[in-house]
C-alpha cells in the first residue's frame, strides 16, 4: 500500500491581485510551523485583462487574439529570473518568497482571463460568420522547483508526487471555475520550443471551448463506440500492451510507449490502465506510480541523441490531454503526450508546406526506431 503523499496547500496574493499557490511537502512549513505566504512588495499595475476569441468559420476553430502579450518577459537574464524567489536575484521575482517546493501563479501576461474587458462586440464587422467574445479563462504558471538550473527530470520522485499533487488540484478548481470547458497542464522544454523563461515550469490553460484536438478525439471516441461497442483510447492502450513492441513502460497502474503512428522524431504516450478523466480522478497509489514512471521516461529522452561532448536534453512539449470538463467525459481518458522537434543534435523537424498547410505529418523515422532508443537508454 503506498503511503499517503503530504502536501500544505497555502493561498497569497501578488500585489496587482493575482493568486498565487504554494504547495510545500518539507518543514517548517509542512507542517504550518513557517508560511511561505509573505507580502509582494512590488509596484505593480492592474492584472493583465483577457484579450479576445474570435471563430474561423472556414476551420470551426475559435482563435484567441491576445495582442498584449507581445510584451511579454522574453529570455531575461538568470539574475533577472521572474520565477527564481525573490531575493536570489537583481529584481523582486513574481514569487514574494525567499523559496519554494512547488509554486503556481497566475499568469502576468495571460491569454485567458477571468478579468475580461467590456464592450467586445459579438461579431467581426457586423458579420454574423465570424462570432467574437471575451477571452475568458485563466492560465497559470507552475514552478517545478525553485532551483534555476534544474529541469523537471532532476526532481526527486517526492517533489515529482507533488507536482502531480498540483496538478491534480489546478484541474480540479479551474473545472470549478463557471464558463471553463477544458484545463490543459503542459510543458513547453527548450529554446527550439519557443521558451521564454529558462527556469523549470510548465502552465495550465482553462479554455473556455473544447479544443479542436480534443474536438476530434471526443468524435473519433464516439464514433467508435457507436460501431464497436468499445473504448478507443483503451482499446488503443489495449492494442499497444499485446503487441509490446513500442512499450517502454508497462507498470501496475500505467503504460509508457511510443504510438504506432507517432507523427514527430521522438513521441512518447503515457497512459493510465483505469478509464480516468483526468488528473484529479487519480488514486493515491496511481499519483505515486506516475511520479516515478513520468521521471524515468524524461530521463530517458535527455539521453535519446548523445553527441562527443555528451547527451543533449531534449526540448519537448509535454501535454496533459483531460476529458473535458462538462461533455464526453465518459468516452475520452487522461493521456500524456511527450513530443520533440529535434530529430538529431542540431537538426530540428520544421512544420513545411505538408504539416502546417495541410495537417498531413511525415515522420523521418518509424516508431519502432524511437522505441528501441528510448529502451536501450534506459537507467
Amino acid at each position: 500500500m503506498t503511503t499517503e503523499h503530504r502536501v500544505r496547500r497555502s493561498v497569497g496574493t501578488l500585489t496587482d491581485g493575482r493568486e498565487i499557490i504554494y504547495f510545500d511537502d518539507t518543514e517548517p512549513y509542512l507542517s504550518g510551523e513557517a508560511t511561505r505566504v509573505v507580502p509582494d512588495r512590488r509596484p505593480l499595475g492592474p492584472a493583465g485583462a483577457a484579450g479576445e476569441r474570435r471563430y474561423d468559420p472556414l476551420a470551426g476553430e475559435w482563435v484567441v487574439i491576445a495582442a498584449h502579450r507581445m510584451d511579454r518577459t522574453f529570455l531575461p537574464p538568470a539574475d533577472e529570473c521572474p520565477l527564481c524567489p525573490t531575493g536570489r536575484g537583481s529584481v523582486p521575482s513574481e514569487v514574494p518568497a525567499d523559496g519554494y517546493d512547488v509554486v503556481v501563479f497566475e499568469n502576468r501576461f495571460p491569454s485567458l482571463s477571468t478579468r475580461t474587458l467590456d464592450g467586445i462586440p459579438s461579431t467581426v464587422d457586423d458579420e454574423p460568420l465570424v462570432p467574437r467574445a471575451p477571452a475568458f479563462g485563466r492560465c497559470e504558471v507552475v514552478c517545478f522547483t525553485d532551483d534555476h538550473g534544474g529541469t523537471f527530470a532532476d526532481l526527486t520522485t517526492d517533489r515529482a508526487r507533488t507536482v502531480v499533487e498540483a496538478w491534480a488540484d489546478r484541474t480540479r478548481e479551474l473545472s470549478a471555475l463557471d464558463g471553463v470547458e477544458s484545463v490543459f497542464p503542459f510543458e513547453n522544454r527548450g529554446k527550439e520550443i519557443g521558451v521564454t523563461l529558462a527556469h523549470p515550469h510548465g502552465q495550465i490553460y482553462a479554455y473556455p471551448f473544447v479544443p479542436p484536438r480534443t474536438e476530434q478525439l471526443l468524435r473519433l471516441a464516439r464514433e467508435h463506440r457507436e460501431r464497436t461497442g468499445g473504448d478507443l483510447m483503451g482499446d488503443v492502450l489495449a492494442a499497444e500492451r499485446r503487441s509490446g513492441r513500442r512499450v517502454l513502460v508497462d507498470g501496475e497502474h500505467w503504460t509508457a510507449y511510443v504510438p504506432a503512428a507517432a507523427r514527430w522524431p521522438v513521441e512518447v504516450h503515457l497512459t493510465p490502465h483505469r478509464a480516468v478523466p483526468d488528473l484529479a480522478a487519480l488514486e493515491e497509489d496511481e499519483r505515486a506510480e506516475l511520479a516515478a514512471v513520468y521521471l524515468d521516461v524524461l530521463r530517458r529522452l535527455d539521453r535519446f541523441h548523445v553527441t562527443d561532448d555528451g547527451s543533449v536534453r531534449l526540448p519537448y512539449i509535454a501535454g496533459w490531454h483531460q476529458a473535458p470538463v462538462h461533455a464526453g467525459r465518459d468516452l475520452v481518458r487522461l493521456q500524456l503526450q511527450i513530443t520533440s522537434v529535434l530529430r538529431a543534435p542540431g537538426k530540428l523537424k520544421y512544420l513545411a508546406g505538408s504539416e502546417s498547410g495541410m495537417g498531413a505529418f511525415i515522420n523521418d523515422t518509424t516508431p519502432e526506431r524511437i522505441a528501441d532508443r528510448l529502451r536501450e537508454v534506459a537507467g
